[in-house]
């Protein structure tokens, strides 16, 4: 499942949708190479890939809220935390299999994919409209 970036996922703006670019592309990158029979180092690095970006974005994300006097930063905060604790689990399931399974695959699509495209159209969206209405 790829992930487009189009006028849905813009926030309006530009330092959160060049990275949300970046994090898409990663993103991507995970979905097409982490499949069913992937070898596990292959799956293991590109967790790590998306993660390292992950964290670069997050500490953008969050000190350009608390710039701004966001009034909603912490609990931002925690959507964030939630996304890296999914991306541990995941660590975590390749641990312990072979390589990526289909329990792992859906994992992928529920807690990387779908929590990423609410993230960016739900909490980024109204961090960049309370930066722009201030």
């Amino acid at each position: 499942m790829s992930i487009v970036f189009n006028d849905t996922l813009r926030t309006g703006n530009d330092l959160i949708d060049s990275q949300h670019q970046e994090l898409i592309a990663r993103v991507n990158k995970l979905t097409e190479e982490c499949r069913v029979g992937t070898e596990k180092l292959v799956a293991v690095q590109t967790l790590g890939f998306l993660m390292d970006y992950t964290n670069v974005h997050f500490a953008d994300e969050e000190k350009l809220q608390a710039d701004n006097e966001y009034p909603l930063l912490e609990a931002h905060k925690v959507q964030h935390a939630s996304f890296v604790k999914a991306v541990n689990e995941l660590k975590d399931m390749l641990d312990e299999e072979e390589g990526p399974s289909e329990a792992f695959v859906e994992a992928v699509k529920k807690n990387i994919v779908e929590w990423l495209l609410n993230h960016i159209c739900v909490w980024d969206k109204q961090v960049a409209q309370f930066i722009k209405e201030k």
